[in-house]
């Protein structure tokens, strides 16, 4: 699998100067979004494109075998879990996972959590 993205120093530069506020602001208006329900489907995408605005990392959407992977919960349990919890979890856990992004120290737990943002939100996975 070959890495047509952008090289470690660029996103490392890019982090350093852009990133590490852009994904600030960025989470604060896809958070937003999604509480409005209306905007949620560009909440969620912005969502799912956080790791490219923290660092221009693209995300990698298929399993290890390259298919696309299967949704384990339905539509209905994940509109309920947003519903009673994935809009006020998400909240608390974009904001712990921007206070590790700021810290330095804690960026590797950040892109973690930031990983994990979708399932939080909504229990997707990919």
């Amino acid at each position: 699998m070959s890495d047509d993205g952008p090289s470690l120093a660029v996103r490392t530069a890019w982090f350093l100067l852009i990133g590490w506020w852009a994904t600030g602001i960025w989470l604060g208006i896809a958070w937003f979004l999604n509480v409005t329900i209306i905007g949620l489907p560009l909440g969620i995408k912005m969502i799912n494109a956080t790791p490219k605005v923290l660092s221009l990392k693209e995300r990698d959407f298929v399993d290890v075998e390259g298919r696309p992977e299967e949704q384990r919960y339905g539509l209905l349990v994940r509109a309920v879990w947003f519903l009673f919890v994935g809009w006020w979890a998400s909240g608390i856990w974009m904001s712990v996972a921007y206070a590790f992004t700021v810290s330095i120290v804690g960026i590797p737990l950040a892109v973690w959590m930031y990983n994990k943002l979708p399932f939080v939100v909504s229990l997707y996975e990919y």
